[in-house]
């Protein structure tokens, strides 16, 4: 009788109920493939941006399911695709989102067309294979996958195909935000800014990005007196300049974490060998943080990044003729704010790191994001830890981005947003092979693997129990 019971419990329980609604994965990944390929051969480069014919694939591809979907633009060679699927309303939704555009291309530096998807050696080659039409054709069967399955929901679960991502937001999340935040609106998020990191083929960990540093542009104006070549000047516009960024690049803003960076650091230690895991807890010492830090500047800067507000000089503009003093000279720096960073306070801590009146700090024109963080104390966020386990067997670091997501804008309207990907291999951005490069590619095994995780994650948060 006992064991009666405890088969009867096993068929009950949630997971049992999942397995009865897995797809055929071997059709389902020979469709992902055929869906991600068909994406890839789109251009749908950003700019000068028209993702149209995406759009109109995804739509109609839903759609032929019986999906619901509209799509809402401002631009109609612009548009951002909405789908629903309904669940019970006893919890909130949930929300699938990717990006249909890509950055442009250079195709003269590729080796395999941009926008050919071509298939080579277990690998996908093509702009927009990890960012971010991974996500997009994963999200796109997810959906398809729980219509044809016919999986009672507790939550709506929404796709959401924007467009604009790669630097032209107004079209797609600032325009859904703000103008159709009702068909968006959910109580978490899962989308592009995490990944699964292998080395030598070897997965390590997966990293899920759950805040994220903000960009602003910062300002430099150095002004002194024109004169001849000939003849030097102390206040040589040039020379003033060149001394401001000197001084703004020698400076180490203070190091501030927050219960992400916390926690990735700590966990970043307990998989690392002894030498870097006594680093990465350094960190979290008030007393040892800085030995930590000189060795992340020199060896790991992206951690160094993740420490504090940082500053990146990128354009010096001054002077005209090699024989004429100019009176002006400007320069621009790549400002990547901590969310929770007092703008103006930090302005007035670099004119004093200059220490020079006739250098005018402000900030420029730039896109920026609004602040938010997600917490790692959801459901959420602990169903992904536990997928993560099961399809790749590797404990889950929260992070915090030094570039820029759309998940911003859902963060600050109280979205719990946790960015996520497929397995990448740590060595491919160094080879050429990463986002935004030259011959971006994904493996075909691991995009697979990433649907599995997808279905599972999604499966466990909106699924009926």
């Amino acid at each position: 009788m006992r064991k009666l019971i405890a088969l009867l419990i096993i068929s009950l329980s949630p997971a049992a109920q999942a397995q009865n609604w897995d797809p055929d994965w071997e059709t389902a990944e020979e469709e992902l493939l055929r869906h991600f390929r068909a994406l890839l051969q789109f251009d749908t480069s950003d700019p000068p941006g028209r993702e149209l014919p995406a759009a109109e694939y995804l739509r109609d591809v839903l759609e032929a399911e019986g999906i619901p979907v509209e799509m809402l633009s401002v631009d109609p060679e612009r548009p951002n695709v909405v789908a629903r699927l309904e669940g019970n309303g006893s919890e909130e939704p949930l929300l699938i989102m990717a990006h249909t555009d890509v950055v442009n291309v250079d195709p003269e530096k590729w080796t395999f067309p941009p926008f050919s998807a071509t298939v080579d050696g277990g690998y996908v080659y093509g702009r927009g294979a990890v960012d971010d039409k991974d996500n997009l054709a994963a999200g796109l069967m997810v959906m398809l996958e729980l219509k044809r399955q016919n999986v009672p929901l507790a939550r709506d679960v929404i796709f959401l195909a924007e467009s604009g991502e790669e630097g032209a937001v107004e079209y797609g999340i600032e325009f859904m935000v703000n103008e159709h935040f009702d068909k968006i609106e959910a109580e978490f998020c899962l989308a592009e800014g995490g990944s699964v990191a292998r080395v030598n083929r070897e997965v390590m960990y997966s990293g899920v990005q759950t805040v994220e540093k903000l960009p602003y542009r910062l300002e430099l104006v150095a002004t002194g007196v024109a004169g001849h070549g000939s003849v030097p000047l102390q206040n040589n516009s040039v020379v003033r300049l060149a001394k401001a960024i000197s001084a703004i690049a020698d400076w180490r803003s203070p190091i501030r974490l927050n219960e992400t960076t916390y926690t990735y650091f700590e966990r970043l230690a307990s998989i690392s060998p002894p030498d870097a895991g006594e680093r990465y807890l350094a960190v979290l010492d008030s007393g040892r943080a800085s030995e930590a830090d000189e060795y992340f500047l020199a060896y790991e800067p992206r951690h160094a990044s993740m420490l504090r507000s940082s500053l990146s000089p990128t354009i010096f503009d001054g002077g005209y003729r090699i024989n004429v003093i100019p009176s002006e000279a400007r320069a621009s720096v790549d400002f990547r704010a901590l969310p929770d960073e007092n703008i103006e306070e930090f302005l007035d801590s670099i004119r004093g790191v200059i220490g020079d009146e006739a250098i005018e700090v402000s900030l420029g024109v730039r896109n920026t994001r609004p602040a938010g963080q997600a917490s790692i104390n959801t459901v959420a966020f602990t169903t992904i830890e536990e997928k993560t386990e099961e399809h790749y067997g590797v404990i889950t670091l929260p992070t915090m981005s030094t570039g820029a997501t759309d998940m911003a804008y859902l963060r600050a309207r109280g979205v719990q947003c946790y960015g996520i990907g497929p397995a990448i291999d740590r060595e491919d951005a160094a080879l050429g092979f990463g986002a935004h490069s030259d011959q971006e590619r994904i493996l075909i095994s691991e995009l697979n693997r990433f649907l599995r995780f997808n279905w599972d994650v999604v499966i466990d948060l909106a699924a009926e129990k």
